[in-house]
């Protein structure tokens, strides 16, 4: 009898603990959120090369502006996510919570009954939520509500399709490379940040070509998934005439000249048509002669004299 009576107690002690260690979580009310979110396909792609105008070159420099063409299908969706929330069970909580739920029943029955005298005017948080907050404290298998110890899981995620358009975007080559072919000869110049090619055939891989025998460039560009675009470009038979002579006057040594060949190169590039060229040599003169003030005022004064060109330095305070 008395063993049968000690394995009644030491079941009921398993139970009670089992209950104690894996109570119920206490079920808060679901919370959802929404958010918008946009899906982008790309329809094509496409590169455009500007080559300028006019088509057929009469001067040794030209920009040429390179850019990409891209077409999205874009679709606008509403996200909506709902989450259970519960205040997950802990034993340890009970120590306090069970008598603090006997005061909880006692104070919302005292304030039902104030209810009736008052005619329904005590606040529902009082009648109703003390009650509540009681019996939850007095279940030995669930804590009460407690949103700062909430733990939530994800319960639905729904996708709303909104709407669907149709986007365009045009964006500079910016610092890519471009295949420029003159002849058997290709070469591969970079755009700058604006997506602009600066050809120059005085300069650049073609100052170490004889350019005079160049009659056409071409120009390739393509991007990483195929898409690609060609242009030509002609050089005219004047320009080619010029090209020789006038790199021969930017690129022989200056310092084997006196002023007078200084000026003459200046004054025969302005005579070519070269303008932009012929300034641009005569400012690396400037530069040369800054730390000789003497030998910069001559080259100024026969440059003015000869040449007709007023020219300052613009290092100069």
């Amino acid at each position: 009898m008395p063993t049968r009576c000690l394995l009644r107690l030491t079941a009921a002690a398993t139970l009670g603990g089992s209950l104690l260690l894996s109570g119920c979580a206490n079920q808060l009310p679901q919370r959802s959120d929404q958010e918008a979110r946009s899906e982008r396909k790309l329809l094509e792609h496409s590169l455009s090369i500007d080559v300028g105008e006019p088509a057929t070159l009469e001067l040794p420099q030209r920009r040429i502006r390179i850019q990409e063409q891209k077409t999205f299908a874009v679709t606008d969706y509403e996200v909506t996510r709902r989450y259970d929330r519960y205040t997950p069970y802990q034993a340890w909580r009970e120590l306090y919570e069970v008598p603090l739920g006997a005061v909880a029943v006692i104070a919302g029955t005292g304030a039902n009954v104030l209810n009736v005298v008052l005619l329904g005017n005590v606040p529902e948080s009082a009648t109703r939520g003390w009650i509540e907050y009681g019996f939850a404290g007095l279940n030995p298998a669930m804590n009460v509500e407690s949103n700062g110890r909430a733990e939530q899981n994800l319960a639905l995620l729904s996708d709303k399709r909104l709407e669907q358009r149709t986007e365009y975007t045009t964006l500079p080559w910016a610092e890519r490379p471009v295949q420029v072919s003159a002849g058997k000869q290709s070469f591969e110049l970079t755009t700058d940040r604006r997506g602009i090619l600066h050809l120059n055939l005085l300069d650049g891989p073609f100052a170490e070509q004889d350019a005079s025998r160049i009659g056409k460039l071409q120009l390739r560009v393509a991007a990483e998934d195929g898409s690609h675009s060609e242009a030509s470009i002609l050089v005219s038979r004047s320009l080619r005439g010029k090209l020789q002579e006038a790199h021969a006057l930017i690129y022989d040594d200056l310092e084997d000249d006196d002023v007078g060949q200084w000026v003459h190169r200046v004054k025969r590039l302005s005579q070519l048509g070269l303008e932009e060229e012929a300034s641009e040599l005569e400012q690396s003169l400037i530069e040369l002669t800054r730390n000789d003030p003497e030998l910069q005022k001559e080259f100024l004064d026969l440059l003015l004299k000869q040449a007709g060109r007023l020219a300052a330095d613009p290092g100069a305070e």
